[in-house]
């Protein structure tokens, strides 16, 4: 049984809202950065920006003190207001590719602590402390959880019919994605749909998961009873057939001591190999591409028998049969000789680093889909870190959840 609540969010005004949302502070390259800052003052990087200056000299407590302040500024310039009654926010997503419709709503820590709310990826728990700390000094959080839920005809007809009033904001970015968001605060509407959401067994976290765990260790330090709040975390709940799973390819620096020709005789052990010369090779499950030395291969696994989901795996099979075994990457998320980079981005982009020589070799892999996270999710598996970089992606600033 899934839990959704609703809440007064605070937005920025309708006439404002266009100016006021960004991209993740740390998505934005320093001239960008420092454009949005100069030239507009109404940004929620305004907001953001103590938390990401002078880290080295100034504690946390502080910075996050100083994001509060910030936030606060802003509402009293009335350019961020709070609603007046609690809701749940629809909203659209339109990019240059594709259409993302989801709901905004709070959700249970209890239900992620129980395994309701389920998970496919492990966290650092240095990120997850600093999360918490920002959360409890700053006390908002405007970057939901992204959640999944089944399809659901009736969810999707409620959706349809819900969208097609007037929009409570419509605007556009630099990205040129389209933004819709619509207010639902009918309290029979909203029970109608908390009702929906009792007959769903379980929500899957596709993105967020740090998110998730600070939020469970902030409730765990509540100490004051009539703080309801701290009991949900802000979530952005969209059908399966609604995300989109993107790849993460991988870099890496040198072929661990060995040459071209002994580093391929070791990858035919486990993989019928064909050289593409020239031509980039796009895999299918259980396939990878490969750029060595001006050449693009496939590498296609010879042996398809797994004991468990996460063995099926590719990001988990990529690693068991090359990266650890014959390139000795054994710390996939801290080892300076592999690198990242997202299925969003071209394979040029790929090709393009290991003809400059930053790189040596790059792996090509499909990407994952819905059912495999729900099973890892299902089996307490958990995927090897960069496994999946999941759109949509939140906007700042449009939707917060006070503390």
């Amino acid at each position: 049984m899934a839990t959704i609540v609703p809440f007064q969010a605070v937005r920025p005004t309708r006439d404002k809202v266009c100016l006021v949302t960004c991209r993740s502070y740390d998505e934005y390259v320093n001239a960008e950065l420092a454009a949005q800052l100069d030239f507009n003052p109404l940004s929620f990087l305004h907001v953001l920006k103590p938390a990401f200056i002078n880290q080295q000299s100034i504690a946390y407590e502080k910075r996050y003190r100083q994001v509060h302040q910030k936030y606060q500024d802003f509402k009293n310039e009335i350019i961020l207001v709070k609603d007046n009654k609690p809701a749940i926010y629809i909203h659209k997503i339109i990019t240059k590719t594709e259409s993302y419709t989801g709901i905004i709503v709070g959700t249970s820590v209890d239900e992620y602590r129980n395994d309701i709310i389920r998970k496919h990826e492990d966290t650092i728990a240095f990120r997850v402390r600093l999360l918490k700390e920002y959360m409890k000094y700053s006390e908002f959080n405007t970057e939901p959880v992204l959640m999944s839920y089944p399809d659901n005809k009736t969810i999707e007809n409620w959706i349809f019919n819900c969208t097609q009033k007037l929009a409570d904001f419509e605007f556009s970015t630099t990205k040129k994605e389209t933004h819709y968001l619509w207010k639902i605060d009918d309290v029979l509407e909203i029970n109608w749909l908390q009702n929906i959401f009792k007959k769903t067994d379980h929500l899957y976290i596709a993105d967020g998961h740090h998110r998730c765990e600070a939020a469970k260790l902030l409730a765990e330090e509540n100490d004051d009873p009539n703080n309801k709040a701290k009991n949900y975390m802000l979530s952005y709940l969209i059908s399966e057939n609604n995300i989109k799973i993107y790849e993460f390819n991988r870099l890496i620096k040198d072929l661990n001591g060995l040459s071209k020709n002994d580093f391929i005789k070791k990858l035919d052990e486990n993989f019928i190999i064909k050289n593409h010369d020239e031509q980039p090779f796009k895999p299918n499950k259980h396939q990878f591409g490969m750029y060595l030395d001006h050449q693009f291969y496939s590498l296609v696994l010879k042996d398809n028998h797994f004991n468990t989901v996460l063995d099926a795996l590719d990001t988990q099979i990529l690693y068991d049969k090359v990266l650890l075994p014959i390139l000795n990457i054994v710390d996939l998320r801290n080892d300076e000789r592999i690198e990242y980079i997202s299925g969003k981005q071209s394979i040029q982009d790929l090709k393009q680093k290991i003809d400059d020589e930053e790189f040596e070799v790059g792996f090509i892999l499909y990407p994952s889909d819905i059912n495999e996270i729900k099973a890892l999710a299902d089996n307490n598996l958990i995927m090897p870190p960069k496994s999946t970089y999941i759109e949509p992606k939140f906007r700042s600033g449009l939707v917060i959840y006070e503390l």
